[in-house]
């Protein structure tokens, strides 16, 4: 349980004190040394996209300049690197003294990755605040509690919304969203019988984002049921039937069965 804690306490504090922060959940946005950046800082669509496409690849090796090239701009050459390059190191370190090394774009050779150590994007702590939550889900529910409350607060909205199109930004938007769905789920479903409607809200969060989220019917359901709310439970059900049946053809999972023949049940 210390451990947990420590990582939690650890993620906050990184957030506080990071000298570069990206948002990039319903907005981009850069805040540097806790002051958000005008956009017109960025100068050329090429430097933000550099960004974004940096932010996107964070946990994988160092790539290549050639690489980065061929997936971001189909026609671009070296000088359209560089200066792209150029653009994003200005605008992480207006100050950096000339012929000296970037220090939240790491390059090796011609190879390039953001300095995570010094570098906060709000798509890493949402993951790294929901894996400390489903560690502690089991044992330490508390602090799965916080942990998922923290990175639900940080969902503002899909993954760079202004690149929906580009293939390399899709991984990490569904990645984020089945990340996120699964935090409001579970927190969803450790509050039924503390706090039902916060539950109710929450399942209906996860739906707002993917309609067809079976599991969040099933946990509503529920907290209508603590609620001593009968006939709304037994609307949800019915909703959620309908949206599988138009969206996929298909019926409601066994266990979302079951649950509807305990609601039938109770007197």
């Amino acid at each position: 349980m210390d451990t947990l804690k420590e990582e939690l306490a650890s993620c906050k504090k990184f957030e506080l004190e990071a000298p570069i922060k990206f948002q990039t959940l319903g907005q981009f946005l850069l805040y540097r040394n806790g002051e958000k950046v005008n956009a017109k800082e960025w100068g050329r669509d090429k430097t933000v996209q550099l960004t974004q496409y940096l932010i996107s690849i964070r946990n994988r090796n160092a790539m290549h300049k050639e690489h980065i090239m061929e997936h971001l701009w189909e026609e671009g050459d070296d000088r359209d690197f560089k200066v792209a390059l150029h653009g994003v190191n200005k605008v992480l370190e207006p100050n950096r003294p000339s012929r000296t090394e970037a220090v939240y774009v790491l390059r090796q050779g011609v190879t390039y990755q953001l300095n995570l150590d010094l570098v906060w994007i709000d798509v890493q702590a949402v993951e790294e605040y929901i894996i400390i939550g489903n560690k502690a889900l089991a044992y330490f529910p508390k602090i799965a509690e916080e942990a998922y409350q923290y990175a639900i607060s940080l969902y503002h909205g899909v993954y760079l919304p202004n690149r929906i199109y580009e293939d390399w930004s899709s991984e990490e938007r569904e990645k984020i969203q089945v990340l996120v769905l699964g935090a409001l789920v579970n927190l969803a479903e450790l509050l039924v019988s503390s706090n039902p409607m916060e539950s109710i809200r929450l399942a209906q969060e996860a739906i707002s984002i993917d309609r067809t989220w079976e599991d969040a019917y099933r946990i509503q359901m529920s907290a209508y049921i603590e609620r001593g709310n009968r006939p709304q439970a037994l609307k949800t059900y019915q909703k959620c039937v309908d949206v599988l049946d138009a969206e996929y053809g298909i019926a409601p999972l066994p266990a979302t069965k079951a649950l509807l023949q305990e609601i039938e049940g109770i007197a």
